[in-house]
């Protein structure tokens, strides 16, 4: 049985998942100049291109509704991370933006809820690898030898109900990075399939949908992470785009954590 979330999406529910609407797009759009268009994108929206048409994925969506073939996303989330996504209008900008984050030139800050009450600041600096053990075949984990250098920083803005309203700075940019710190440290991001209470749960959700089963072992339909904004170094200046807090994070913990976020 397949159950949806009323604080989530009103996206159309098809067969196969969610379908985009133009009306939903245009409400999604933060900013929009010659050269970007910036989305606050929800979570369950893929980024990337599907099979099932131009309006099953936000770059899809976004060139029906630019009416363009080409467009530019330097920098995505996972499907259901929430938060702003940046797309370049032309080459030009596209390249600039490339290249900040080619030379690492480019600083982002999330928004998370955590399982548990985290205290105090935490910097993690771990490796990550891929976790040849797990059934998911990307699940990542922490290793003590090789892997890739990975550095999350963790700051508590607010503790109640058993999670942990936090600020997020991914200092490197590893597949999911901070879902992977954040389980490492005993704090899982908050609703997190692969990383949380069962890793099996990320195939269940996969095979099934979203289950009461699920329902009744997660707090929240999808993993609690929002990106809330993105800077590019360009030309010694700072171009920074932000999206507010996604409205089921903010749900929750208005009802979970009784916060104000």
């Amino acid at each position: 049985m397949r159950i949806v979330s009323s604080i989530l999406l009103e996206m159309p529910l098809t067969d196969w998942g969610w379908l985009i609407t133009p009306d939903e797009l245009k409400s999604w759009i933060v900013c929009e100049t010659v050269d970007v268009l910036v989305i606050n994108k929800p979570g369950l929206v893929v980024c990337h291109p599907s099979k099932q048409g131009p309006w099953s994925s936000l770059i899809g969506a976004c060139r029906e509704y630019l009416g363009v073939e080409r467009l530019h996303m330097p920098s995505r989330l996972d499907r259901e991370t929430s938060g702003v996504v940046v797309f370049a209008k032309n080459r030009e900008t596209a390249s600039k933006l490339q290249k900040a984050a080619e030379r690492r030139q480019v600083r982002k800050t999330y928004s998370a809820i955590l399982c548990g009450e985290l205290r105090d600041r935490v910097e993690v600096d771990r490796p990550i690898a891929r976790d040849d053990t797990a059934e998911y075949a990307s699940r990542q984990r922490v290793v003590e030898d090789g892997g890739y250098p990975a550095i999350t920083e963790f700051e508590p803005l607010a503790t109640a109900g058993g999670y942990t309203f936090a600020r997020v700075f991914p200092r490197t940019g590893r597949m999911h990075q901070i879902r992977v710190h954040a389980s490492w440290i005993g704090h899982a991001v908050a609703g997190d399939k692969l990383y949380g209470p069962d890793p099996s749960l990320m195939l269940e959700f996969a095979k099934q949908g979203w289950t009461t089963r699920l329902a009744s072992i997660l707090p929240i339909q999808r993993h609690a992470l929002h990106a809330g904004e993105i800077a590019f170094l360009i030309d010694a200046e700072e171009q920074v785009y932000t999206a507010p807090l996604a409205p089921d994070m903010r749900e929750f913990c208005r009802e979970k954590m009784r916060l104000e976020p």
